[in-house]
């Protein structure tokens, strides 16, 4: 067998150079962050942030919010129940009673554990301790009242939001204040809920009415895709809901623009600890192709939504419209 000839190192005589001061940068000094100034305001918090990556995204959507509310276009929030059981409650109740939320939609747990807050201050069951015995999700109170709002609710053509909602201020409960169902219904801001059958813990209970269930979320179905008809000029964010609620959204858009609602230009934004397929897919890439924006923010629910919520709360009370 013939041995290969030596293999010789590629000469670097000849590489080609190029001047520093020149070359097209992609990360500038200017743009860099600041220490921490003990005493410092949010607004000093945010100017000290870098120009940068998400940083510079957080900027942007607070901005696009408040532009959004300032020339009278909507802005919905879509959330999963994890948002509520990490104490976001309070934050997305405030961002309502400013007017900085037009709408808010939940998924069918999402009522579970804001029903609990606002009966008894607690929520969340220790799964892995009771599963075993098959006691897991058999509290009769939350079960019997949220059934039996929900039969009340198609007694009354009222979607499955509202009708939680109202029966939850009806019953006075201690902790209302903290509810925000209680308190969209008494602020009358939408609020929509969109069940899957078999995933949440009443579906378990005999009190369960099956066709007031799907009569109630359909009906919320409609009016979430009426609100999103009008989201021209606004924006969408999914907190924390990693399959349902982009389904829903997606959908909502697509039958709003079949009826002729262009719902053009649009800003949309996910923030998720896990940057999942369908929420990128459905939330931040399909509804914006050639019409507006998406953003992606990752981190933990319980410290980026108020984070934003309050970058967007201190720049709609300075009267700015943006942080540049």
């Amino acid at each position: 067998m013939t041995k290969p000839p030596k293999l010789t190192p590629l000469s670097l005589a000849g590489v080609k150079t190029y001047s520093l001061k020149g070359r097209c940068s992609k990360v500038n000094f200017r743009d860099f962050g600041s220490p921490w100034q003990t005493g410092g305001s949010v607004a000093d918090f945010v100017a000290g942030l870098p120009k940068i990556l998400a940083a510079a995204d957080l900027r942007r959507i607070a901005a696009a919010w408040v532009a959004a509310r300032r020339q009278g276009h909507l802005v919905l929030l879509g959330f999963g129940a994890h948002a509520l059981k990490v104490g976001l409650s309070p934050v997305i109740i405030a961002l309502l009673r400013q007017g900085l939320l037009s709408g808010v939609a939940l998924n069918g747990a999402g009522i579970i554990h804001d029903a609990e807050i606002a009966m008894v201050g607690q929520t969340s069951e220790e799964v892995e301790a009771v599963l075993g015995a098959g006691q897991f999700g058999m509290a009769e109170e939350t079960a019997s009242f949220l059934n039996n709002a929900i039969a009340w609710g198609a007694q009354h053509d009222l979607g499955l939001g509202e009708a939680v909602g109202r029966q939850l201020l009806a019953a006075d409960f201690p902790h209302n204040d903290l509810s925000v169902l209680a308190q969209a219904a008494a602020l009358q801001v939408p609020a929509t809920v969109h069940v899957a059958i078999g995933t949440d813990i009443i579906h378990m209970h005999p009190s369960v009415d099956p066709a007031a269930l799907g009569q109630t979320t359909h009906l919320d179905f409609r009016l979430f895709a009426a609100l999103v008809s009008r989201l021209a000029g606004g924006m969408y964010i999914n907190l924390g809901s990693a399959v349902l609620l982009p389904e829903v959204f997606l959908k909502a858009l697509s039958l709003a623009r079949n009826l002729g609602h262009t719902v053009d230009p649009l800003t949309t934004v996910n923030m998720d600890f896990i940057q999942h397929y369908r929420p990128l897919t459905n939330v931040v890439r399909r509804p914006t192709l050639g019409t507006g924006q998406g953003y992606a923010l990752t981190g933990h629910h319980e410290i980026m939504f108020p984070l934003l919520a309050a970058l967007v709360t201190e720049l709609w009370n300075s009267g700015q419209t943006t942080w540049e």
